[in-house]
């Protein structure tokens, strides 16, 4: 009896500790009934900008992405937040009776909103809401492109990025404003805009304003004090030697070529007329170069402009490219930022570049109906791409070369993918050469500026 006994009471006391558990839930959830879900009112908002010497700024309108500051009342018991309609995740955390933290999602809509809640900011709890009125609007617009940076007056040009919705102020280097007939594309990808008359001589970076504010462009627009070879004077050609690859003046060509726009006088054809075909898996091909020694000054030319602790990802060499006919599959330009290359590196001062490679390994074609700008920032040069160097790194690299000639070679080498991305998983995707008569010409190779101007849409304020 006495083991009978002990079984049923052990057995009895799991309903009785579940039962307890069950009344302890129920008076908690009364409790929260019962809780008191007070009037929400929203008085102000600010935006959160620690990099900004207006941190905590009461603001008129939002941007997608942005961390702002709801200033209000009763937001102790807050469930639910709404922006533009859209449900909009927060963190009870960061959130008081009067003031919480959260940012604007990105994928909020905004021309998509419903008319009824658009440029709106919604509070709920299950007793109350309240709604408060303020412009949101999409994220800042980028311009991550531009066609030439160095075209003539009467040119047209287009840049490309994001948000770059109905571009109604294009503001050059020298304050030369143009408001009319600029076209912009409907999704905010891209505009085009003819150069005007006027511009600074010495560049500097392009404002654009559109519907959804404002943005620069880095600040090497016609920065022409950074020529530093154009093929028309500016500059001194450097060959020597009777080798075939070596390109001299009588190598050049400046018959007009390319629409929209056109040549600049002089150029150089990296694979001139007296070369029919290049061979598959040759380097050193059609070098061509600056004088180099006792000629070349960089330091004082450039760092009157661009001082030399200027970070290399703030400093490009720039040079302008026309490919009339398809270039894919084989060939490269390697830019040397000295002379003692051999051909075929993919180290050291220099760079190789392949246009006609994506992203993602895969090949495709490059053909330009004009001339276009290739800008290439020292941070890629392979010499300097990790570690903290500067521009008196390039300086000194050039001044304490043997021959300080800066050039480059059409080379024709096989090569593979992870030559370019530096990532030995990407040796598989191969790039065999074959022999080429490819056309690519180039011209006004210079150093530009590479940093850009910031854009705030509260200039008075800072």
């Amino acid at each position: 009896m006495k083991n009978k006994l002990a079984t049923y009471t052990t057995t009895a006391s799991l309903p009785i500790a579940g039962m307890l558990a069950f009344l302890l839930l129920l008076a908690a959830c009364k409790e929260d009934e019962n809780r008191y879900t007070g009037p929400i009112t929203i008085s102000k908002v600010y935006l959160q900008d620690a990099q900004s010497s207006v941190p905590d700024r009461e603001v008129s309108f939002v941007r997608l992405g942005q961390l702002i500051r709801i200033e209000g009342s009763g937001f102790t018991d807050l469930k639910r937040v709404y922006i533009n309609g859209f449900s909009t995740y927060f963190n009870p955390v960061m959130v008081s009776d009067g003031s919480m933290l959260v940012s604007v999602d990105r994928n909020t809509p905004i021309i998509e909103a419903e008319a009824d809640v658009r440029n709106t900011i919604r509070l709920a709890n299950d007793g109350s809401d309240a709604s408060y009125s303020i412009e949101v609007r999409a994220s800042a617009p980028t311009i991550t492109g531009m066609t030439h940076t160095m075209p003539r007056a009467g040119e047209t040009i287009s840049m490309k990025g994001t948000g770059l919705l109905e571009v109604h102020r294009v503001v050059f280097p020298g304050d030369v404003e143009v408001t009319e007939g600029i076209v912009s594309d409907e999704e905010g990808e891209f505009f085009s805009v003819t150069v005007p008359d006027g511009v600074s001589a010495e560049g500097g970076a392009i404002l654009v304003e559109c519907a959804n504010g404002g943005a620069y462009t880095p600040a090497f627009f016609n920065f022409t004090p950074g020529v530093i070879l154009n093929f028309d004077g500016v500059g001194q050609q450097g060959y020597w030697g009777s080798a075939t690859s070596m390109l001299t003046p009588d190598d050049l060509e400046s018959a007009s070529v390319g629409t929209g726009v056109s040549s600049q006088g002089t150029y150089v054809a990296h694979r001139p007329v007296r070369i029919d075909s290049i061979q598959a898996n040759k380097s050193r091909n059609s070098e061509v170069w600056t004088a180099g020694n006792d000629v070349d000054d960089w330091r004082g030319q450039l760092t009157p402009y661009i001082p030399a602790e200027t970070p290399v990802n703030e400093v490009a060499f720039q040079f302008d490219m026309y490919v009339p006919e398809v270039w894919e599959g084989t060939a490269y330009l390697k830019v040397c930022l000295v002379n003692g290359f051999n051909g075929g590196e993919w180290a050291g001062y220099s760079y190789n570049f392949v246009p006609w490679v994506d992203a993602t390994g895969a090949v495709v074609p490059v053909q330009t109906t004009g001339w276009n700008t290739v800008t290439i920032p020292f941070s890629e040069f392979y010499a300097f791409k990790e570690g903290d160097f500067t521009f008196d790194d390039v300086l000194i690299a050039r001044e304490t070369a043997s021959w300080k000639n800066f050039g480059f070679y059409l080379e024709n080498t096989d090569f593979n993918y992870s030559n370019i991305t530096g990532n030995a998983g990407d040796a598989e995707v191969e790039f065999p050469s074959r022999a080429t008569d490819v056309k690519v010409y180039t011209d006004n190779w210079r150093v530009v500026p590479f940093y850009r101007p910031e854009y705030s849409d509260f200039p008075d304020g800072e």
